[in-house]
């Protein structure tokens, strides 16, 4: 599908919902048109209602929720003149009312009434992340009487959002080394039911902002079996509790309208962990850090060689990846060359623009316009208007072009797409002597990437690797004194995995369209020589040579198991069997046992959520299978624990190796 049709889709996303829900609480809770995406909603409720100003209170929680999907101009506009941590040494605004927005732990209830005895604010609109525990709300309650000043706090609300939203449809429970820690035999009885039942928490808090209590459908055998029962329970205790008057939650018994939640183990695709993706968002994510909208490049020394890896960064740059980022929204999914094309194109277009205000107006650079200007031209006035427009997205447009850069140079200095294209090809004798040569390319500083796309060849050949060709490759790390504690661990995942890409049947995705990327001649004309959006020109040669290498559109496991849940009239028998077997419960059914036997039926609408680790690449072939249904599009939200880089993914499960090989010589 074009990207143009996704765009102009009017489904509300699970960023618009959990914006929706934080702008709520913003503006005390009180019923708001929530249908709109963020600019409008603010637009209007500033246009419309009278705009109280508040402070607002957070913990490092709440602020990784709300960081994530607002900025301060969107938190002004909601009338918060002042945010601050709850444990920093805040003056006291005794005239202004505060909101609170923390997780419900002793020590914050503790420090709001703290701030109640010492009347630090006019009024109290306290709301925790995540359910206040019943003995918290009355140790609150307890304490707020004996102060005798219950009369300031307003409201106590549950707000259910204690989790992170990073893209439309991608979510995270933040909840590091998950994998690790259900997999490892030193982990207790107890630390595992505790991690499941955290871990079901965070998935009711993000069902409860989706307002549809869905059908919920489980792999057997694992955590998510555990997670599914927990949750079931909850949602079931939920819809029990809950008023008559609430119904919004309740309604729709129709499985197209209600939806499913499909919760799965990491092993169900440990390859797709390790993959090397040519999608740009994939790539930013895998090269550099992205988190929370954040992408964090290392500035690199001039030291330069064969040898990386004495090159140490002597500093980092941040790029913020705005909620409203134009060029982010359209090509964040494409193919690394696409999105590359796509930049320099949009640099070209606002060039174009800002030749036609000069020419309008006369000057010779439109920063040498004034925006506060009086000038009475009406056509220099129109110019003036559309300034800050233009600014915002020639500022984007160096964002990218300063990103793509950097990613150009880890392209050629760690030779990254010739990982990408052994990986393309698993079984083939000739991808296992072209993966030995890219061995004695003689650099050091891609010793993980051979290792990862090492272990994605051993995990996804259909016949195995041969056994001369695997010691070989553990012969080439350890001359590198390279840990390979991980392949240990990968070893023995292979004897027992349940489901891969060699159980589940993978379907096209190419939807017929004439959006698929040509192949064109890739010259960005200089900018790999760019520094701060400005480009130096005539270096196009340099990258010429990285070959516009383009991922075939198929499915991934996760992609196949969601598709056989979703759509089933359409799925492969193979993929059919494989999901019968999953749990199936449905926690409106309030009366008698609330797990059904598994029925094929379709759903419109899915959450997918993954346990012990998710990644791009998966939410990235779930969109577009989503998005290739062109006659009946899916919408599928995704989520994991956390999304995990390939690098601290590979760090678990080296720790899982370690662990197992110390338990086997004891």
């Amino acid at each position: 599908m074009a990207v143009e049709e996704i765009a102009s889709r009017k489904d509300i996303s699970l960023r618009d919902m959990q914006i929706s829900a934080i702008l709520k609480m913003l503006f005390l809770n009180k019923d708001l048109n929530n249908n709109d995406n963020i600019t409008t909603i603010t637009d209007d409720i500033f246009n419309q209602q009278e705009i109280i100003w508040k402070v607002l209170i957070l913990d490092i929680k709440s602020t990784a929720t709300i960081s994530s999907v607002l900025r301060v101009n969107d938190l002004l506009k909601a009338g918060i003149t002042v945010h601050s941590l709850i444990k920093q040494d805040r003056s006291p605004l005794p005239d202004v009312p505060a909101i609170y927005f923390v997780s419900p732990t002793k020590e914050n209830i503790d420090i709001i009434v703290n701030d109640l005895k010492s009347d630090k604010y006019s009024e109290f609109y306290i709301n925790f992340t995540s359910s206040l525990p019943r003995n918290l709300l009355e140790d609150l309650a307890q304490q707020v009487s004996i102060t005798g000043k219950s009369d300031k706090i307003k409201q106590v609300y549950d707000q259910y959002l204690d989790f992170i939203v990073t893209e439309p449809e991608l979510f995270s429970l933040e909840i590091s080394n998950a994998y690790l820690t259900l997999n490892d035999p030193k982990t207790t009885e107890e630390e595992i039911t505790g991690l499941c039942a955290n871990i079901a928490d965070g998935l009711f808090n993000t069902v409860l902002t989706t307002n549809s209590i869905p059908i919920i459908r489980a792999a057997k055998g694992g955590p998510a079996e555990i997670i599914a029962e927990k949750l079931g329970t909850k949602l079931r205790d939920f819809v029990i509790n809950t008023n008559s008057s609430s119904t919004s939650t309740l309604q729709g018994n129709d499985s197209l309208e209600r939806g499913v939640l499909i919760i799965l183990d990491r092993n169900i695709d440990f390859a797709s962990m390790f993959s090397h993706s040519w999608i740009y968002q994939c790539m930013v994510f895998d090269i550099f850090k992205l988190s929370r909208n954040t992408v964090t490049i290392p500035l690199e020394s001039k030291e330069n060689g064969t040898d990386n890896t004495t090159a140490k960064p002597l500093a980092t740059k941040k790029y913020d990846i705005e909620p409203n980022d134009f060029f982010w929204m359209e090509n964040s999914h494409l193919p690394f060359p696409e999105a590359a094309e796509n930049v320099e194109a949009a640099l070209n277009t606002y060039k174009e623009e800002a030749a036609e205000i000069t020419r309008k107006t006369g000057v010779t650079n439109i920063s040498d316009l004034d925006p506060n200007s009086n000038n009475d031209t009406v056509q220099i006035q129109e110019v003036v208007k559309k300034l800050p427009e233009l600014t915002a997205k020639k500022n984007t447009i160096d964002t990218h072009m300063n990103i793509f850069a950097a990613l150009l140079s880890q392209l050629e200095s760690k030779s990254l797409d010739t990982f990408f294209e052994v990986e393309q090809d698993p079984g083939s004798t000739k991808t296992r002597s072209r993966f030995l040569d890219i061995l004695k390319d003689g650099k050091t500083n891609n010793l993980e990437d051979k290792l990862r796309s090492f272990i994605v060849l051993y995990l996804t050949s259909t016949t195995g690797l041969p056994k001369d060709f695997v010691q070989n490759v553990e012969n080439y790390f350890k001359e590198n004194d390279y840990d390979i504690n991980a392949l240990k661990y990968v070893y023995k995942l292979r004897e027992f995995m349940q489901l891969s890409n060699m159980s589940l049947q993978n379907k096209s995705l190419e939807d017929g369209s004439d959006s698929a990327f040509k192949p064109s001649n890739l010259t960005l004309s200089g900018i790999y020589g760019l520094t701060e959006g400005k480009l130096q020109g005539g270096v196009g040669s340099l990258i010429s040579g990285i070959k516009k290498l383009l991922p075939e559109k198929k499915t991934i496991p996760i992609t196949n198991v969601v598709d056989a849940i979703m759509d089933p009239l359409n799925s492969s028998q193979k993929n059919l069997e494989t999901t019968d077997s999953y749990l199936y419960i449905d926690p409106k059914i309030t009366r008698g046992s609330h797990t059904r036997k598994p029925k094929r039926q379709s759903y419109n609408k899915s959450l997918v959520f993954v346990v012990g680790g998710g990644n791009y690449l998966e939410y990235q072939n779930l969109q577009e299978w989503a998005h290739s249904q062109l006659h009946n599009p899916k919408k599928v939200m995704y989520g994991s624990t956390a999304i995990t880089t390939p690098a601290e993914f590979l760090n678990e499960i080296s720790r899982l190796g370690a662990s197992n090989s110390s338990n086997n010589d004891a």
